[in-house]
């Protein structure tokens, strides 16, 4: 294990010179020349690390679209060989990429030799990180494992979301059973004696622990190609579980992309840098990284019949208005004569009239998050502009006022507007747009459900409770979320929609295996409740479910509908 005392500038900076070559050459030595090894199922060797040119991924000098999913949990999987299963299994369905957390914070070291976990940070300012066997030893197997079974890896530095479990609530799941139970900003800011989310941001102490960590990971796998990209957080905003101080703006969380994108490529040069945010928009907000006019350059006559292109420019809130009008016109098409309200998941809301949203632009466009996408975009170091979406948790349109439309309609086309809207931010800045995160909860998952910045499932059976009833601010597990059927059907849509918009990338949430090894204690526990991993009699358990997971009654539909648009894109390329 590697212990850091902060602060420590001159040792971070003998580290930041020395390590990336220490550490590359060992890496060469253990597993061999980046990507010059062979390939299975008769593909092409990566044998270049991926770039960017012309608003698109480039691999081997061609342009390169992929579908891919989430899977968190990957590392923590507890043998090997379910590792490699798990990624070959991803590779015959069509997975190109795979997005994963390259974080695992832990407060004390776990004591079952199972758990995985990459960082200690205690309360004295002490980093302490796990270069063994449950530690980054199970990250340096991923990719060996993926590279294997080709299939690209996203590495996720960190995560806003990371609630403390409250004691009332009775959870007693093991950890990394959620995705946001593995550490992250909010883990920093409380071991630190922070008492704000955006701290993380601004403190220095923090900024130099996190890069200290960043520096470690990045120079580990500086020379692997199989690592896709860097993506510097996942879903990164002003509030979170701590809360945020009234300070905290889009400029803040701009600049601390920034001061990090700058942070990994004086290390790393071979890979290229995301954010990983939602995507939301910051609409007249002032910006740290404006878009700098370029004068016309000469163009010939457009053919007879087509128009010439035209280079997009920045998101206002005319632009966001009259966009709106026009979706709204669209909609009225589509609608079913519904009622006066709009059924939101269970959920029936009044509508709000005409006038009341005439002027709004919405939370998804407000700043009020905290992202503003386009300046986060603009930053030299960022190379793709990376979004997601979960309308299950986030508001991502202001539609409200289309009470004709039924709820799986109105959530149909709120995904379809915000990829569109996202895939234009390709031709503004010329950098490749990736939907790196998407997923729907069903019915049949609600009991598993939790959101991002919660421990507790609310849709769940009460287990202290022998009717089985559910918790008492609830109806009933099947009011919440779309069917199966409309899963699938919204699945393919967004799919489809991304591949003919021009997307470059996109990634369901979340992958699931079943029939992997078992082992108590970890969130692959043969014995736990149903808001964790399922298992059965013979030791084997499935993948941790926090609502999206694809192992339900309808994993095969699922399954081909990825296949399906993975032969889709690749035919675009």
């Amino acid at each position: 294990m590697t212990r850091l005392q902060f602060p420590s500038l001159f040792l971070m900076q003998f580290l930041a010179i020395l390590w990336p070559v220490l550490l590359g050459t060992l890496f060469t030595a253990v597993h061999g020349a980046p990507r010059s090894a062979r390939r299975n199922n008769g593909q092409t060797n990566l044998s270049q690390f991926v770039s960017t040119r012309d608003g698109q991924f480039i691999v081997n000098g061609s342009e390169f679209k992929f579908v891919g999913v989430n899977a968190p949990w990957l590392p923590t999987l507890i043998t090997k060989d379910d590792i490699k299963n798990t990624l070959c299994n991803m590779s015959q369905v069509g997975i190109k990429v795979v997005r994963t957390w390259g974080f695992n914070d832990v407060t004390e070291i776990p004591e079952n030799e199972n758990q995985t976990w990459f960082q200690l940070i205690d309360k004295n300012g002490t980093l302490t990180v796990n270069n063994g066997t449950n530690g980054l030893q199970k990250l340096d197997f991923v990719l060996k494992a993926a590279h294997e079974c080709n299939v690209f890896v996203i590495i996720s530095l960190t995560n806003n979301w990371n609630p403390v479990a409250n004691s009332s609530t009775n959870d007693t799941r093991p950890r990394n059973t959620l995705s946001n139970d593995y550490g992250g900003m909010d883990t920093y800011v409380r071991q630190f004696g922070g008492c704000k989310h955006d701290e993380f941001y601004t403190n220095k102490t923090l900024i130099e622990a996190f890069e200290n960590y960043t520096t470690q990971i990045v120079t580990r796998y500086v020379n692997n190609p199989t690592v896709f990209s860097w993506e510097i957080a996942n879903d990164a905003r002003c509030n979170s579980s701590v809360a945020a101080s009234p300070s905290c703006t889009a400029q803040t969380v701009t600049g601390w992309h920034s001061i990090i994108a700058q942070h990994i490529k004086s290390i790393d040069s071979n890979h290229i840098v995301a954010s990983g945010t939602q995507g939301f928009f910051c609409v007249g907000c002032p910006k740290l990284f404006p878009l700098q006019p370029t004068a016309p350059s000469p163009q010939t006559s457009a053919a007879p019949g087509q128009r010439r292109a035209t280079k997009s420019q920045p998101l206002t809130k005319r632009k966001l208005i009259m966009r709106r009008e026009e979706r709204r016109r669209k909609n009225r098409a589509l609608s079913d004569g519904g009622s006066s309200g709009v059924r939101v998941r269970g959920r029936w809301v009044a509508s709000r009239t005409r006038r009341q949203e005439e002027n709004e632009i919405g939370t998804a466009f407000d700043g009020s998050a905290g992202v503003d996408t386009e300046d986060i975009l603009n930053i030299p170091e960022i190379g793709y502009s990376s979004f997601q979406f979960f309308p299950d948790q986030n508001t991502y349109t202001q539609d409200a006022a289309d009470s004709g439309l039924s709820s799986f309609q109105k959530t149909l086309q709120e995904g379809l507007e915000w990829i569109s809207l996202q895939a234009e931010l390709s031709a503004t800045f010329g950098k490749p747009i990736a939907l790196t995160a998407f997923g729907l909860v069903s019915q049949e998952h609600a009991p598993d459900f939790v959101p991002f910045n919660s421990t507790v499932a609310p849709f769940a059976a009460d287990s202290s409770n022998s009717s089985n009833t559910t918790t008492s601010n609830e109806t009933s597990n099947s009011t919440f979320g779309v069917t199966s059927s409309e899963r699938t059907q919204a699945y393919s849509t967004w799919l489809d929609a991304g591949i003919t918009s021009g997307l470059a990338g996109i990634m369901q949430y979340q992958w699931g295996v079943s029939n992997v090894t078992a082992a108590a204690g970890t969130s692959f526990s043969p014995n736990e409740n149903s808001t964790s991993s399922s298992s059965d009699e013979t030791g084997t358990s499935s993948s941790p479910d926090d609502g999206y997971s694809i192992i339900d009654s309808n994993t095969e539909d699922t399954e081909s509908i990825i296949s399906s648009a993975s032969l889709q894109i690749a035919a675009d390329e």
